[in-house]
């Protein structure tokens, strides 16, 4: 049976929760920050029916990107973003949909738990992800967060046992993010067997919205994960058309994805 939720939902999960309960599945697209174009791609994302933005803040040493998502981060470091530049950008933003942001914890760490949590909630951010940092040693940021009124999203292994996805799925605010396959992110041929098989062990043990990210390469895979999950989560398909061919690609791209996993033509 679903562990009930006792923390008081924030902005994402509020959102997300209405969406879902609503009977929609739930389309979080990943767009990196600072990369040339990404406020129009963050735009274009919400307005082709986005539920939710994720929003990379670029470090030198990302360890759980794969080639595009690097790409994109070396990209934007080059042309001097920064996380103060990036946080401005986001505050700017004209969407109506929540906002996350996915970092490295070096730096939180560098910034400090409580500054860069009321940063966060300064610029608009609802939640962050910080793929980096294990449960075990998360204490110290998650209450910094809280208490700003940023909500962690924890990320949830294939590998991890019954009892630590219950301990993940009862530390975690906004929703649990169902990690797909063990690796880096990237596109694949075909959608791993564990996407489904970890979101399926997921569900039962929480009421939060449950989003399978990584390795969720497509609208017909998109389709696949939220036929066991309450949504998806994408980032090296979205990134690869805003690389290719613009902004206006990855509203294109996400209107496909919205389509497939509402069930309809796009």
């Amino acid at each position: 049976m679903n562990a009930v939720t006792t923390h008081e939902a924030g902005a994402l999960e509020a959102a997300l929760r209405a969406r879902r309960d609503g009977g929609a599945k739930l389309l979080v697209p990943y767009i990196t920050g600072g990369y040339p174009g990404w406020e129009r791609a963050v735009e274009a994302a919400v307005s082709a029916g986005a539920d939710a933005i994720e929003i990379g803040i670029p470090f030198s040493d990302p360890v759980i990107d794969g080639p595009i998502i690097q790409q994109a981060s070396q990209a934007a470091l080059d042309d001097g973003a920064t996380p103060p530049a990036i946080l401005t950008a986001v505050s700017r933003l004209d969407v109506d949909r929540p906002l996350a942001v996915m970092t490295y914890y070096n730096l939180v760490h560098h910034e400090g738990h409580e500054r860069f949590a009321s940063r966060l909630a300064e610029s608009g951010i609802a939640a962050c992800i910080v793929p980096d940092l294990p449960l075990d040693e998360s204490g110290p940021w998650c209450e910094a967060a809280d208490a700003a009124g940023v909500e962690t999203v924890m990320l949830a292994a294939p590998t991890a046992s019954d009892e630590r996805l219950g301990r993940i799925v009862t530390r975690c605010r906004g929703f649990v993010y169902s990690v797909g396959l063990l690796g880096v992110t990237g596109e694949r041929a075909s959608l791993a067997a564990t996407a489904t098989e970890l979101a399926a062990r997921l569900m039962p043990l929480t009421d939060l919205p449950v989003l399978v990210g990584v390795g969720v390469s497509d609208a017909a895979q998109a389709a696949q994960a939220v036929r066991v999950a309450d949504g998806v989560v994408q980032g090296a398909s979205v990134m690869r058309r805003l690389m290719e061919s613009g902004p206006d690609a990855v509203g294109d791209y996400v209107a496909e994805v919205r389509a497939a996993i509402d069930g309809r033509r796009s």
